[in-house]
């Protein structure tokens, strides 16, 4: 572990938390510690950790630009290409090749499903530039499970989502977990924030109407649809949201949608977890070509 111990391209593996890799102060300091001479605001935007060579293969696909990389020993001979990709991204990649052992002991993961590697965030696009052209959204209220997150962004990238907005205290879809149980799709599928952090759905769901969308609250209510009405299918511009497992959405996010929608149920079942709940919506409410 001696090797390792003062390698600051290790920090996104070992010491820093998912909210220090988003935050700019303490980017500053892992870039000055990587290398003093350079721009210390050069990490500002943003690190992610992704972890397969499915996910990184993902990943680079989609244009992000690699920071480093940690791999276990026994991953190596399955990852030589990927690593000769991620060097021509990022000619001066650090590679760092180590033990089960010594992997375990800088990341604290008892296991690893493949090599790990540290990306550079790209900027969140604009709202209104994600919405122009979409006819299919989905809007993740308050989510806050990783797992949950990933599996619905694999939803959206196979049932023909155009993006995913998510609000502001739903958590971070390039989290490592939430990106792996996606299988890289977190990737693939446009994303952004959308309300403020109070009471989101007053300032969002009004974009979302004047960017021309019909907003659907999936939820059990008195009044709701279920999710095969006819009226459903002629809308051209749908907006889907979903809300966190238990509490489901706020009534203030309710009342705000256009209507509410329902999945029938059977055997006295009264809800989905979310991320399967988001896979019947999406292929019901789907744009047939």
């Amino acid at each position: 572990m001696e090797q390792h111990a003062d390698n600051p391209y290790l920090a996104p593996f070992a010491s820093m938390t998912d909210g220090e890799l988003r935050d700019p102060k303490q980017l500053v300091g892992l870039a000055l510690a990587c290398d003093g001479n350079a721009d210390p605001n050069r990490l500002r935007a943003g690190l992610f950790v992704a972890e397969s060579v499915n996910v990184i293969t993902r990943a680079l696909d989609a244009g992000y630009v690699p920071f480093a990389v940690l791999t276990d020993r026994r991953w190596l001979a399955g990852a030589e290409g990927l690593i000769a990709r991620l060097r021509e991204a990022a000619p001066n990649l650090p590679v760092v090749v180590a033990s089960s052992d010594e992997v375990c002991a800088i990341t604290g993961y008892r296991e690893t499903r493949g090599p790990l590697a540290a990306f550079h965030r790209k900027p969140e696009p604009e709202l209104a530039d994600l919405l122009t052209g979409a006819r299919r959204v989905a809007v993740l209220e308050d989510i806050t499970n990783y797992t949950n997150i990933g599996a619905i962004f694999r939803s959206a990238a196979a049932l023909g989502v155009d993006a995913v907005l998510l609000t502001p205290a739903c958590h971070d879809p390039l989290f490592r977990r939430a990106s792996r149980v996606s299988m890289g799709t977190v990737f693939q599928v446009p994303w952004a924030r959308i309300g403020a952090a109070r009471a989101w759905a007053d300032e969002g769901v009004a974009q979302l109407h004047e960017a021309g969308f019909t907003v659907a609250a999936l939820a059990l209510s008195d009044d709701s649809i279920p999710l095969g009405d006819p009226a459903l299918a002629g809308i051209d511009r749908l907006s889907l949201v979903l809300g966190t497992e238990g509490d489901g959405l706020a009534p203030r996010t309710i009342a705000a949608c256009d209507l509410t929608v329902r999945i029938p149920m059977a055997h006295g079942v009264d809800s989905l977890n979310v991320a399967a709940a988001s896979a019947v919506a999406f292929w019901e409410t789907r744009v047939r070509r």
